[in-house]
């Protein structure tokens, strides 16, 4: 019998997950890619899966982090993403991060090559097609405006949007090392990492206020037909940032605890900016969360005041786009699907999840829903507890309506976090034999029972713990 295909409208993180995990179960794919035909401002390449901001997929910790966890779920559903991230790894401490071009190249190479996957470069201008009876929508946070439009004039709701900002990259044989030194925080190692994973650039007190005074003087771009959309709060500039209060950035991607100046050893740092490895090579140094809307000539001005980027040379500047998504709790039902257009469902970042890997796990997700169906199954929904299902309840109905605002919207994009996952049961947390638990040791406790049920109950329900039990 032949199998009829499902249709996948973008080809990023979301819309390559969908797809390879549909061709997987032996469901034809026409994944539909309008770069190559039409570019993005964002976006340098044709490629599947290009990563446009960071190059880092955040912590690898399955144990005690929700993003680690969503990692480790995905590698036991066959993620492509995750297995295409591992393959193409660099040093990033206890983070996940990739060679973005040996990574894009591998996602694209894979789906070329899967016999089941049609790829189709062209712009989707409007809805599909009604005979295209199974869809899945994963245009991103870049969606062309005619498909934005349409999807308004379908779903009755006015898109919410933000603005999303990157950060720049500097190639590494500019960088002062006799100034800056190699160290992960708490000289921690993580995947392919050494416990030296970033580049620190040291500064004192007097040149942390300098640098803060010239971020929140520097002439900015700007954006007046936007005005007024909101930033994500994971993903702020670094100027919006300092603009609240001295003491912010400090705390935040510029502080100086768990390292120590190889150079100076006996001199605290009062501030540190971190640079992570962008490329395979190590010639590309990314600095992290410096996400920024400084116009270009500001970048270079005020980014080599810090000591170590005197001279640094800039293989890309930061830049700021805006992020579209729908009011995905009201427009979709559980299995992500449109509830005013049934086939029809929306992936990936598009629809309020926030993240590369939040992003590709709903896309994950899409994929097997829509095949199942294909299939004349039911879609099969994750448990609460994983997080997988975490996600996914957010999306589709974890945000609050307040009787003192009707109408107004609460629900906002989110990366997956423990805040997700329903509570543990009572005795779930074993105390330490003999004692209390002292410091932070029951907030680790409940982290890792969290993550060992999850895990349990993915291996569940993906099919995976009948399998060994079967096996053994």
């Amino acid at each position: 019998m032949t199998i009829k295909p499902i249709h996948i409208v973008g080809g990023g993180l979301a819309g390559s997950e969908a797809a390879w995990q549909a061709a997987q179960a032996g469901v034809p794919v026409f994944l539909h890619e309008m770069r190559g035909v039409r570019g993005t401002d964002a976006h340098k390449t044709d490629s599947l899966a290009e990563l446009v901001c960071s190059n880092s997929f955040r912590s690898d910790d399955a144990e005690a982090n929700a993003v680690g966890l969503l990692h480790a779920e995905m590698r036991l559903a066959n993620s492509l993403i995750i297995a295409s991230g591992d393959a193409h790894q660099v040093p990033a401490g206890g983070a996940l991060a990739v060679d973005r071009d040996g990574f894009s190249a591998s996602v694209t190479e894979k789906l070329q090559a899967h016999p089941l996957v049609t790829i189709v470069r062209e712009e989707m201008e409007g809805l599909p097609p009604a005979d295209w009876d199974q869809v899945i929508i994963a245009t991103g946070p870049l969606t062309a405006p005619s498909l934005a439009a349409a999807i308004a004039a379908e779903t009755g709701e006015t898109s919410l949007a933000f603005f999303d900002a990157i950060a720049p990259i500097i190639h590494f044989d500019t960088i002062d090392l006799d100034t800056c030194w190699f160290q992960s925080r708490y000289d921690k190692v993580g995947p392919g990492g050494t416990g030296k994973d970033y580049i620190n650039c040291p500064m004192n007190r007097e040149q942390y206020e300098s640098f803060v005074a010239a971020l929140l003087d520097g002439e900015k771009t700007e954006f007046r037909e936007w005005e007024g959309t909101p930033y994500f709060d994971g993903c702020l500039p670094i100027e919006i940032m300092a603009a609240r209060g001295i003491e912010t950035l400090r705390h935040g991607p510029m502080k100086p605890m768990g390292l120590t100046n190889a150079h100076k050893p006996d001199e605290k740092p009062y501030a540190v900016v971190q640079l992570r490895q962008d490329n395979a090579l190590g010639t590309l140094y990314n600095m992290v969360g410096f996400q920024t809307k400084l116009k270009y000539a500001e970048q270079v001005r005020i980014f080599r005041t810090i000591p170590g980027l005197e001279n640094a040379d800039f293989a890309r500047l930061g830049g700021l786009h805006r992020n579209t998504y729908i009011n995905s709790p009201v427009l979709l039902d559980f299995s992500l699907q449109l509830k005013s257009r049934p086939g029809l469902r929306f992936a990936g970042q598009i629809t309020g999840c926030e993240g590369y890997v939040e992003s590709a796990a709903i896309g994950l997700l899409a994929g097997r829903f829509a095949a199942a169906e294909r299939l004349g199954l039911a879609p099969s929904l994750p448990p609460a507890t994983t997080a997988f299902g975490a996600l996914l309840g957010h999306i589709t109905g974890g945000h609050i309506v307040t009787d003192e605002e009707p109408g107004k919207r609460s629900f906002q994009p989110m990366n997956v976090n423990f805040g997700l996952f329903p509570p543990l049961e009572p005795g779930a947390i074993v105390k330490p034999e003999g004692r209390r638990f002292r410091g932070k040791e029951k907030a680790i406790a409940k982290k890792k029972a969290v993550t060992a049920r999850a895990l349990n109950d993915a291996k569940a329900w993906l099919g995976l713990a009948q399998a060994t039990a079967a096996a053994e």
